[in-house]
């Protein structure tokens, strides 16, 4: 089984409207969309609609925690979150004509100490049960910055995989247990080493001494031109044929939950690497968030490139 941990879980409401977004206008939406939210619910139906067994878990809270354990019930995901007294967020994305994506993302609100420790004793349980557990976005308030820190320690402790995809103070702190995979940006990967990164080259040297400081795998988005990967089997890039994107939000999920299910079947880091930029694409061509068809995937990964990179 693979676990999915989402500890700022959201309702994700995405608003298509027929024009541009202006301050102070009222704007008709046209259609709307609203998923059970937070990054790792993304990954998790991706897992799902890649035909794996996935668990999610983490906090839901009120009302609002309420309507996202129902909507993962519709989606045939199972859930064990830890219920908190206050309300779980919402998060709204606003598609424009152009297709231009603008987010208004609430902070979510405050863990108390008790529903902490909670959480910690039941993801120790669940973790007798999964093979694979992939840790996403945000913290909500009350959590220190080193929680992915502490959760990672208790994934490797017991022989796990685990991928971490967040930024900021919270990535800064969990690379310090050195999870199996980690999927940073350039900008993230900046911060981390406190560098510039303006090319192609200086993204490769990056992602190599990231790897280097103890992580087994490092993955770098590409956007339109794939992913890059750096493990101990080379540097590889997965290239994608080229296509028409719908919508964009949700990819970086996308590839994380095909990640992990590469690491369930035993998929080797180039075959995986195939597989995510696939699943990633495919995303692309949906509008709804952290969803593809699968016959898209199909005919994608039939096209998608792996070049070695020799330095």
């Amino acid at each position: 089984m693979i676990t999915t941990i989402t500890l700022n879980v959201s309702v994700d409401k995405a608003y298509h409207i027929n024009e541009t977004v202006e301050s102070g206008k009222v704007i008709r939406v046209a259609t709307c969309n609203m998923t059970a939210g937070g990054k790792g619910l993304n990954v998790s139906r991706v897992i799902k609609m890649c035909g794996e067994d996935v668990l999610a878990t983490g906090f839901v809270g009120g009302h609002t925690g309420a309507l996202v354990e129902d909507l993962l019930q519709k989606d045939e995901i199972k859930s064990k979150f830890v219920h908190t007294k206050g309300e779980t967020r919402n998060c709204i994305n606003i598609l424009d004509q152009d297709n231009v994506s603008t987010e208004f993302l609430e902070p979510g609100a405050p863990v108390s100490e008790e529903e902490k420790n909670l959480f910690i004793k039941e993801f120790n349980e669940i973790l007798d049960k999964t093979n694979v557990v992939t840790i996403s976005g945000s913290s909500p308030q009350g959590l220190d910055k080193d929680i992915y820190r502490v959760l990672i320690d208790m994934v490797k402790k017991k022989g796990k995989k685990v991928i971490l995809d967040t930024s900021g103070e919270l990535l800064k702190e969990g690379i310090k247990a050195c999870p199996t995979m980690i999927k940073p940006n350039s900008e993230e990967m900046e911060s981390l080493l406190g560098v510039g990164i303006n090319n192609r080259e200086e993204i490769i040297n990056s992602a190599i001494k990231l790897h280097k400081s103890g992580i087994e795998i490092v993955v770098v988005s590409l956007g339109g031109e794939g992913a890059l990967l750096v493990s101990e089997d080379g540097i590889y890039q997965g290239k994608p044929p080229k296509i028409e994107a719908v919508n964009t939000v949700g990819c970086g999920d996308s590839m994380v939950a095909a990640f992990a299910v590469g690491f369930e079947r035993g998929y080797s880091p180039v075959e995986s690497l195939k597989y995510a930029v696939s699943v990633s694409a495919a995303n692309a061509l949906t509008s709804s968030t952290g969803s593809f068809i699968k016959e898209d995937a199909y005919k994608i990964f039939e096209d998608i490139k792996i070049i070695k990179i020799k330095l």
